[in-house]
């Protein structure tokens, strides 16, 4: 049997530094193997998937060094590697299941499952749908069908005993079949779910080891149930540990930055950022903190994994950084390096024509530029305050304007514009105001060229990442008043 494995991430936001780490380990180990390691894409989410962010991930995995054997970008043996490619294929599978009586179609409506799920809650009990329209006959079915009622297509689950299975870590794991859900498979717009074309997918392009993290453990039951109602051999399953944040809770925007962007744009080396990966819950057989890839490939065995959460700390890596840069850079190849990161044509091309309305002399362009080419700047919350807002308003409109630029999928002035302007007009606030300690937040200087431009300019994963520092230098949100904060934006949008 020949080992394939694959990584298979969602388009829909930025390139998550948890995306590559387990595409590392992926890698790592079908190459151990002797095997193979593809990529797919699973963009069945239409509303949220978008092209931009298929290709940010596509070239944040290649600017790290990560290869895959098989993808949508070079294609393979097993195409197409994008789902919404293969929407056919998952309609066949779940026309199979609901002939064989493992699949049912649901026509609950969202406000009954919405009421259903409300009860539950106040009832303490699990939340899941109840089964109704389960034994629907096939009468009734084809009427509501020749009506064109919408459903959706769910799977049956056994509702007694349990799910059992090996983990290549974690060893034999057991969940009650009552804790899972009666899963939708096929959504009303007849694009399957993340479960069924997972399975699907998985099969068909021959993954013997399927390597994730350990957030799918609850999910492996759905999964090998499929993988019996169709007939077909379950692969291996190995759940990673999640990465953590210094204070071991999930790794999480909030709390650290969270997109390969974001790194490249600091100017980490793609080097030192998939050695600190390599080091997740797993080491070399010396203990070496500094190695390559290659090395790392070289001696990989998974059972070195350590099952204990890996705590992502950004000043761990800043330091294994500088050895890199120390250690394995000739001051020539780094003045490459700078050339290629920042330091560039491109980059001084698209800030010229804004600088050059406020030079006299060429030295002018260093103050005027330095904040393009740093990382979280040097303000102070007295600089934040000095804007003129009261500091409860203080916080709203740098959250606020965080949250809408959030949701800003195609990044450019005028998108940019567009949002924050809405958000200040649904605050009552005028917009230069509203703007001011998004300057300072952004640029450092409420003197800067316009805030929109900078935020252009410095890209969204470094403009977002200076939101956020902005909000904890003024000492952050708590959870109970962010969840008030959320409930007013969401009124305000």
């Amino acid at each position: 049997m020949t080992v394939r494995t694959r990584i298979a991430p969602s388009p829909t936001g930025d390139p998550h530094v948890g995306t590559a780490y387990v595409a590392l380990f992926n890698m790592a180990f079908a190459h151990s193997q002797g095997g193979e390691f593809l990529l797919r894409i699973e963009d069945t989410d239409q509303a949220r998937s978008t092209p931009e962010s298929e290709k940010a991930i596509l070239d944040a995995l290649h600017w790290l060094g990560l290869e895959w054997d098989e993808g949508p970008d070079n294609g393979g043996s097993k195409g197409p590697y994008r789902q919404s490619e293969r929407s056919d294929i998952y309609r066949v599978h779940a026309d199979q299941l609901l002939d064989t009586g493992h699949a049912f179609r649901c026509f609950c409506s969202s406000d009954r499952l919405d009421a259903l799920r409300a009860q539950q809650m106040e009832d303490k009990q699990q939340v899941g749908y109840d089964g109704q329209c389960m034994h629907l006959g096939q009468d009734e079915v084809a009427t509501r069908l020749a009506k064109g009622e919408s459903h959706v297509v769910r799977m049956q689950v056994p509702r007694e005993g349990q799910c059992t299975f090996n983990d290549m870590l974690r060893g034999e794991i057991s969940i009650d079949w009552a804790q899972i859900d009666l899963q939708i498979l096929l959504k009303a717009d007849g694009m399957p779910t993340y479960h069924l074309a997972n399975v699907v997918d998985d099969h068909l392009m021959e993954i013997s080891h399927v390597i994730r993290g350990e957030e799918w453990i609850n999910s492996a039951p759905k999964h090998i149930l499929l993988y019996q109602y169709f007939g077909w051999d379950t692969p291996v399953f190995c759940h990673l540990p999640l990465l953590r944040n210094v204070d071991k809770s999930k790794l999480s925007k909030r709390k650290n930055p969270t997109s390969i962007l974001f790194y490249q744009r600091m100017g980490y080396l793609p080097e030192a950022l998939l050695n600190y990966l390599g080091r997740m819950g797993w080491s070399m057989p010396d203990e070496r903190e500094k190695f390559t890839l290659p090395e790392m490939l070289e001696v990989f065995d998974i059972q070195r994994v350590s099952l204990g959460g890996p705590v992502f700390d950004v000043e761990k890596l800043s330091w294994l950084n500088g050895m890199w840069i120390r250690e394995e850079l000739t001051d020539e190849q780094l003045a490459g390096r700078l050339q290629e990161w920042a330091l560039n044509r491109d980059t001084l091309m698209a800030f010229l024509p804004f600088a050059k309305q406020r030079m006299e002399t060429l030295s002018d362009i260093a103050p005027l530029g330095s904040y393009l080419v740093s990382g979280m700047l040097p303000i102070a919350p007295e600089d934040l305050k000095s804007a003129g807002l009261e500091e409860d308003q203080l916080l709203e409109v740098l959250q606020y304007a965080l949250w809408r630029l959030e949701s800003v999928q195609q990044w450019n002035r005028d998108n940019i514009f567009n949002g924050l302007k809405n958000v200040a007009d649904a605050m009552d606030i005028k917009l230069k105001p509203f703007l001011a300690p998004l300057f300072i937040a952004i640029a450092g200087s409420s003197a800067s060229i316009s805030v929109m431009d900078s935020m252009n300019l410095l890209g969204a994963d470094m403009s977002r990442a200076r939101l956020r520092h902005a909000i904890e230098l003024l000492g952050g949100v708590g959870k109970k008043k962010l969840k008030k904060m959320e409930k007013a934006y969401q009124q305000l949008a």
